[in-house]
C-alpha cells in the first residue's frame, strides 16, 4: 500500500480531511460556494504516493468530467500530470466510492460537449480559461 501524503494546502488537505473522515456527510461542498465536489483519489506521477484532490461535482451520466482549471493559472494543477502518468483513480462523490479510468479528451467535438457540461455546473470555468494562455485540460473518469 502507498503512502498518502496530504496536499500543502490547508484548505485542500482540510476538506479532504472533512469529507474521508465523515465518510462522504460532510465537506460535500467547495468552501463558499455551496457546489459539490468529489475526492479524486490518484498517484503521484513522481513519489507513487497517494494523492487526494478534492474537485468540482461534473458528470456525465455515470462518468465524471475532471477539469484541470488551477483557477486560470498559467500551469496546469499537479493532478493533471498524475492522470496523464496514471489512469487509475478512485472518486468519492458524497458517500458513494468508484474506481474508475481517466482518459484526457482531446478529440476536439467531445471536448467541447464536455467543455459545455463542466460551465453549466461551474460557471468561473469560462472565466478560467479567458485568463490563461493554456487549453485547460478535461479528462473523462469511466468506471472500471
Amino acid at each position: 500500500m502507498a503512502e498518502y501524503i496530504p496536499s500543502p494546502r490547508d484548505w485542500v488537505r482540510e476538506q479532504v480531511e472533512l469529507y474521508e473522515s465523515s465518510g462522504g456527510t460532510d465537506g460535500t461542498t467547495l468552501r463558499e460556494t455551496g457546489l459539490p465536489v468529489v475526492i479524486v483519489t490518484n498517484r503521484g506521477n513522481k513519489t507513487g504516493a497517494i494523492r487526494k484532490t478534492p474537485l468540482m461535482r461534473v458528470k456525465d451520466g455515470d462518468n465524471y468530467v475532471l477539469v484541470g482549471s488551477q483557477g486560470g493559472a498559467p500551469r496546469n494543477p499537479v493532478w493533471v500530470y498524475n492522470l496523464r502518468a496514471d489512469s487509475g483513480v478512485e472518486i468519492r462523490d458524497e458517500t458513494d466510492v468508484y474506481s474508475m479510468r481517466v482518459r484526457e479528451v482531446e478529440d476536439d467535438p467531445e471536448r467541447a460537449r464536455l467543455w459545455d457540461i463542466a460551465v453549466a455546473a461551474f460557471s468561473p470555468y469560462e472565466e478560467y480559461q479567458n485568463k490563461t494562455t493554456r487549453k485547460i485540460p478535461v479528462f473523462l473518469a469511466e468506471p472500471v
